[in-house]
């Protein structure tokens, strides 16, 4: 049921905003979703189920942004200054994702084992969500290689070419990066960015 699933994932991340995630109750999650607390269990499994799903969900978010920044009709440069400008304010707006690419977990948050854990799950979502979660290190190579792709248009580039695209790509993300762990204290990351990226940036 993927009403349920989603009214649920959204009353967990209330419940985090307001108290430490050993705090929130599984109970308490149910009934402000409006449903039984047998469905949450049915969903998720477990406390450590809801919890790998919560995270799932924020990164698969965050990617979704980082493509809605790719996909803007601007040249190359600019687009990647849109990507960066993106990582910087999800990891602003929402901890789980600052604590997925950061690797830094505090009490306060659920810190799932971003390996893959067993699932006995009949939920397909829950499945994928027990998979293993992105390191920060995967978070470079997924948003560095979309990247590539999308300015690419999947084309070919001749050796030289491809081998800059890719580079100044992986230089928006980690400068991005870089920003969400220690952010600038002028002109923010967008500045960063342009400065280090070629003025003519190939694609």
């Amino acid at each position: 049921m993927p009403a349920a699933r989603e009214s649920l994932l959204d009353a967990a991340y209330t419940a985090l905003a307001r108290r430490p995630w050993a705090a929130v109750r599984m109970v308490d999650v149910a009934a402000s979703a409006g449903v039984s607390r047998q469905t949450l269990y049915n969903e998720f499994g477990s406390k450590d189920g809801l919890a790998r799903a919560l995270v799932r969900r924020e990164a698969d978010g965050y990617l979704a942004g980082v493509e809605r920044a790719l996909s803007g009709p601007r040249d190359p440069r600019e687009r990647l200054t849109a990507t960066a400008e993106w990582m910087m304010s999800a990891a602003h707006d929402n901890v789980l994702v600052r604590a997925l690419l950061t690797g830094c977990w505090n009490e306060r948050l659920p810190a799932p084992a971003l390996s893959a854990v067993p699932s006995s799950s009949g939920v397909p979502a829950q499945r994928r969500a027990d998979g293993p979660l992105p390191s920060p290190g995967d978070f470079v190579t997924l948003v560095r290689d979309r990247a590539v792709a999308v300015l690419n248009g999947g084309g070919p580039l001749a050796p030289p070419a491809a081998v800059e695209l890719a580079r100044s790509c992986e230089l928006a993300v980690r400068l991005a990066l870089s920003c969400v762990a220690a952010p600038p204290a002028e002109g923010g990351v967008a500045d960063l960015v342009r400065t280090a990226l070629p003025r003519r940036l190939t694609a």
